[in-house]
């Protein structure tokens, strides 16, 4: 699984039906990976409400930045922080939904899912391809 900030999505990597300028994606994995992710944010996120630091994980391989998810009070999406840093701030329910989008990835690769819905400048792509 890679993760990478693209600034201009449709100059970029050619998404020209995505509507979206910036975006964080989590990409390029099969079935194993997801499931990986999920325990960590169920045991990290949910269960210990701690932020869990995505270019730690193991099975992540940064392509150009790194990504903190932390719970906050209030969703705001992702903001950049410096240093090719940025955080994810959602509130625990959000990121309980986020596990059910990211659960159908567990069994099949295919498609995509925006991992949040809030009207941000940066969205967050958890795509297979």
């Amino acid at each position: 699984m890679k993760l990478e900030f693209v600034n201009n999505v449709n100059k970029a990597i050619g998404f020209s039906l995505i509507d979206a300028e910036r975006l964080v994606r989590l990409y390029d994995f099969d079935t194993a990976q997801p499931a990986l992710l999920l325990n960590a944010i169920q045991q990290t996120i949910i269960e210990e409400q701690q932020p869990l630091n995505l270019g730690e994980l193991s099975f992540i391989k940064p392509v150009n930045c790194n990504m903190i998810l932390a719970v906050s009070d209030e969703d705001t999406g992702i903001a950049y922080i410096g240093k090719n840093t940025f955080v994810c701030s959602l509130t625990l329910e959000s990121f309980k939904k986020m596990t059910t989008l990211i659960q159908p990835f567990t069994k099949k690769t295919n498609g995509y899912q925006w991992l949040y819905e809030l009207d941000n400048d940066i969205d967050f792509l958890f795509s297979p391809g």
